[in-house]
């Protein structure tokens, strides 16, 4: 009898012992995460940088984000532990705390489908952000996302696990943190068009925004017009595709795929979902219309920082103000009801100094063509009752001046 009971407790010593070691390992690799997240990782453009550090970014990347937002997912109704309600998955994974956000840590060999796009148009921008955990194995696969053709989407979602092709249409995209086992220096990239089961297109090549150490966290930009696909990491363009989708299909779904992790503490985390959707008609807007509002033009949070994203659009209106030396325009900055009044419009003011500013330095508009004013959150465009009409609110109206 003591045999037995001493042998039962060595039993459970171990497996307390193993769970143990489990949960120090993903505090371990939270923790790391969080850490390299703090570092600033794609920071957005501080007015007062010297013009030179924007020029190549200004000059090259020319992403221009949907000017109507239809879905924002931040996780922050998902209790930490779970896994998020509107979301399906044949794998697991759970919501986390990354740097005060919720980032959904993605399990392995599964597919995740947030069950709230069902539907897409011809024309859609889509974005999220994607972070690695420190140390990334190159022999662990690639985070994939896909956009898809699903009659049933509650039940055909799992077509899209690992190497099954089986009735699959549409296109899928992977981004791996490493480019060979031993290097820091790259990351990879491939795609894989699929057309009623069959393999079409395909490629692979390196990239230089998503690298384990180095830049483990990146912003994904997907820009869809027509049969044309463009998907950015970052300002980095990765690939262009002008005949990605097949005519008369109905790509409906958005997909992301996971395959087997070499380490047990290798692991990748998305956050920040955007699906937007319409072609900003800047220049009607502005100069026929006399004014132009967006939401597409984003700032880091509580901050009048410019997010890199929005850079294309910014561009766009430069060009259309070069072009028209004559106009004059005053820029109003809006944001949504959370926090203080006082502090909102603060903060609305100096997001529109913000973008005079950046306007004159980096594109040479003429200072003295452009006034500014803020109206915080006292002027919503909608009620502030959900992250989508919050999302909505926070917006820069251009209006041109008489």
């Amino acid at each position: 009898m003591a045999t037995k009971l001493f042998a039962m407790l060595i039993l459970i010593c171990t497996v307390s012992h193993a769970q143990i070691n489990t949960r120090e390992i993903k505090r371990n690799a939270e923790g790391k995460v969080s850490e390299r997240l703090n570092k600033g990782v794609n920071a957005g453009i501080d007015v007062s940088a010297e013009p030179q550090q924007n020029s190549d970014i200004l000059r090259k990347f020319d992403f221009v984000q949907g000017d109507k937002i239809l879905i924002v997912e931040n996780f922050s109704q998902d209790n930490l532990g779970d896994f998020p309600a509107k979301w399906s998955t044949n794998s697991g994974g759970e919501i986390v705390e990354l740097n005060g956000e919720h980032w959904l840590n993605v399990g392995k060999n599964g597919v995740f489908m947030p069950q709230f796009i069902n539907n897409l148009p011809d024309n859609f921008t889509f974005e999220f952000d994607v972070t690695s955990s420190a140390n990334f194995n190159f022999y662990s696969n690639p985070l994939s996302f896909a956009i898809a053709e699903l009659a049933n989407p509650n039940a055909d979602y799992v077509k899209w696990k690992q190497f099954n092709r089986l009735g699959r249409n549409g296109i899928e995209v992977g981004i791996h943190p490493k480019s060979v086992s031993t290097s820091n220096s790259k990351g990879t990239t491939n795609y894989q068009v699929y057309t009623n089961g069959n393999y079409g297109d395909k490629n692979k090549a390196m990239q230089n925004e998503f690298i384990s150490d180095v830049k483990p966290t990146v912003h994904v930009s997907i820009w869809r017009q027509k049969n044309r696909l463009r998907i950015y990491l970052n300002q980095e363009k990765i690939w262009d595709l002008p005949t990605a989708f097949v005519e008369g299909k109905k790509y409906n779904s958005i997909l992301f795929q996971t395959g087997n992790f070499k380490k047990e503490e290798d692991k990748y985390y998305i956050n920040n979902l955007r699906l937007a959707v319409g072609n900003p008609d800047t220049r009607n807007k502005l100069i026929n219309e006399g004014k132009f509002v967006s939401s597409g033009i984003l700032f880091d949070v509580n901050s009048a920082t410019i997010k890199p994203e929005s850079y294309g659009l910014i561009k766009s209106i430069a060009v259309i103000l070069q072009e028209n030396p004559a106009v004059k325009i005053k820029i109003i900055g809006h944001t949504d009801s959370d926090g203080d009044d006082k502090d909102n419009l603060k903060l609305s003011k100096q997001r529109a100094d913000a973008l005079k500013i950046m306007l004159s330095r980096d594109f040479g508009i003429n200072a003295t063509r452009m006034q500014t004013d803020g109206k915080g959150e006292s002027i919503p465009a909608m009620p502030n009752t959900s992250e989508i009409n919050k999302a909505n609110n926070r917006r820069v109206e251009f209006i041109k001046i008489k």
